[in-house]
């Protein structure tokens, strides 16, 4: 594959953040554009097999497809640190119409890790091996079932053999964060290890962290040589942004230029209909919290943002918070 092929070819998700991307946010991001893949918040599994309607309610496009309304595919994620169980609720995913079913080795919550979830299980490779192995065989091969990890709980050369154990268990690809679990969400992420895992897996490695922009997604590119990347807090800030590293990448095969960001006014504008969404999708109380919570990163990069969020904040009931909203979006 020449080098703008395997630039055209590259493959975008978004990434899994609890209590961030649930349906109302992966609807309104895929429906721009850019998003290859997208993954649920994590489905947190102890001892026993969820009902069908949890998994509709973390995953309600399992009603059209396993894909949004634009037709992005989402995967299912499970968090837990019991392979049987796991592999119980992998299974009802995929009859249930699931494209695939992703396991969680990264989150770095206290409270999942002291419960025995996430990024805990970095710290034993043997654990991570036999859930992957056992949900590999209890899911038809046709289902795909990936793993995503960090660079280890507190040492990042745990990642070599936590990536080979997902390798050696059938994992169809590894999407690691390239950060510890103590790490947290610290800058820089140190993409420097997938090379190094690269040297001992052939896995499908999906590189993550700190890709805030089409420079981020150049230089984690040319350091890991993935053709595949996921972005996370940085779609939060520019809603635009796989779609912009799509833009660029076609730009780049075709005329060796680069694409200019659009102006964040532009993201200001998709506030009010994630407003409605999110009433439609549970209530109006719920709305006025997420998009609060999205207003705080877009304020990150976003002067205009910063003034509309500091004027809201003080809001708690919807019609007001809705009403200010739209006057100063006018």
């Amino acid at each position: 594959m020449s080098k703008s092929q395997a630039k055209q070819n590259a493959k975008l998700f978004l990434a899994p953040m609890e209590g961030v991307t649930d349906w109302a946010m992966r609807d309104l991001l895929t429906s721009l554009g850019g998003i290859d893949q997208c993954v649920t918040e994590f489905l947190r599994v102890t001892d026993k097999l969820h009902p069908y309607k949890v998994f509709e309610k973390n995953c309600p496009e399992l009603k059209t497809g396993s894909k949004t309304r634009s037709g992005t595919t989402v995967f299912v994620q499970l968090l837990g640190g019991q392979a049987v169980p796991l592999a119980e609720n992998a299974l009802r995913a995929h009859e249930m119409g699931a494209a695939g079913v992703d396991l969680n080795f990264g989150c770095p919550a206290k409270t999942v890790n002291r419960h025995d979830g996430g990024a805990s299980l970095l710290k034993s490779t043997d654990r991570i091996y036999n859930i992957v192995k056992t949900v590999r065989d209890a899911v038809p091969n046709t289902t795909p079932v990936t793993a995503k990890v960090r660079l280890g709980f507190d040492d990042p050369s745990h990642c070599l053999d936590n990536v080979k154990a997902c390798e050696d268990a059938g994992a169809t690809w590894v999407t690691v964060h390239c950060r510890t679990k103590t790490d947290g969400y610290k800058p820089p992420a140190y993409w420097e290890w997938i090379p190094k895992i690269k040297e001992r897996t052939k896995v499908k490695i999906i590189a993550n962290g700190e890709i805030w922009n089409v420079n981020d997604f150049e230089k984690c590119r040319t350091e890991t040589l993935c053709e595949d990347f996921m972005i996370g807090r940085g779609a939060l800030r520019n809603p635009y942004v796989f779609k912009e590293i799509k833009a660029h990448l076609e730009k780049m095969t075709t005329t060796g230029e680069t694409l200019l960001s659009p102006s964040s006014e532009e993201s200001l504008k998709l506030i009010v209909p994630f407003f409605e969404a999110c009433t439609v999708y549970v209530n109006d109380h719920f709305a006025t919290a997420r998009t609060k919570q999205w207003l705080s990163q877009l304020r990150l990069a976003s002067p205009r943002a910063r003034e509309i969020f500091d004027q809201v904040k003080i809001h708690k009931k919807p019609v007001e918070f809705k009403s200010h909203l739209e006057k100063l979006l006018i």
